[in-house]
């Protein structure tokens, strides 16, 4: 029996601080290292026990049917746990889409562990991270301690320890980015062959080496996104780094507020979290 039928819990956003695409797999898939950061720029999700299931979402431009990722979340739980119940949930969303902040991922990581609080944790925390890479490649992450390397899909995930606070801004044209029109034109043999565990040491001693190779192909895909990089340059940030796959730059280094027209602009911190506790 569940200890409690409602529960109401923050959902972050993420950003990419470094991005490596080693290669192609035979399954299609890109294997990659990253080093990923959750970011205090939160959707709320508002979950009640009830006798189906049922979705709602203050934006009117996201599905609510069972494309929903919060919707495939609880499918999984049911058909991993075999339990039997439905699930209403209203999400309140901020984090924007096509964005390359990983807002669909991080709801449904926010649903399974909500749905393993409100039935007596059924599965342990490794569990979990293991169910959520069924979902959605970075869907793992949102388990871990909010900073986390992570390879393979995304899927395999290395919780590290915060790293030193600072206060990054998120800048997000109107435009978004398609992933998969991105990945397609991504050429991972012509790579920069940079070394994903020397970047990883560098963050970790305070020397932060900033990359993403996904920006190149997406500048591609968006082209529009490049004169935006070249205009927050011109702004003296030292660093400006496309979010996972885009439409997202997010800018590193400086305290003042970016001057972009026509573009949302929000401040955010690094997000972490223990073990027993959610966002």
């Amino acid at each position: 029996m569940a200890a409690a039928s409602f529960m109401k819990l923050r959902s972050p956003a993420k950003i990419n601080l470094f991005l490596r695409i080693l290669r192609r797999r035979p399954d299609g898939y890109h294997e990659l290292a990253s080093l990923f950061q959750a970011i205090s720029l939160f959707d709320t999700l508002d979950f009640t026990l009830a006798e189906r299931d049922q979705l709602t979402c203050s934006d009117p431009t996201l599905p609510t049917d069972s494309s929903n990722l919060v919707l495939k979340a609880a499918n999984l739980f049911r058909r991993k746990t075999g339990l039997n119940f439905g699930l209403h949930v209203h999400l309140d969303k901020k984090i924007p889409h096509q964005a390359g902040l990983g807002g669909g991922s991080g709801n449904a990581a926010t649903t399974l562990w909500a749905l393993n609080q409100l039935h007596n944790y059924p599965a342990n925390p490794e569990t979990l991270v293991q169910w959520a890479g069924e979902i959605g490649s970075d869907v793992a992450f949102f388990l871990s301690s909010g900073t986390a390397y992570c390879t393979g899909r995304g899927e395999i995930v290395q919780s590290l320890q915060p790293l030193h606070p600072q206060t990054i801004w998120i800048v997000k044209p109107s435009q978004g980015t398609s992933t998969p029109a991105v990945y397609g034109r991504l050429d991972a043999t012509r790579l920069p062959q940079r070394d994903p565990e020397l970047a990883l040491n560098q963050f970790l001693a305070g020397s932060p080496c900033y990359f993403n190779d996904l920006e190149e192909a997406a500048l591609l895909v968006t082209p529009k996104l490049a004169a935006l990089k070249s205009h927050l340059m011109s702004q003296g940030y030292p660093d400006v780094m496309l979010s996972g796959s885009g439409s997202s730059f997010f800018c590193a280094g400086a305290a003042m507020r970016p001057v972009i027209p026509g573009c949302e602009i929000y401040a955010v911190e690094f997000a972490n979290r223990t073990s027993d506790n959610w966002y």
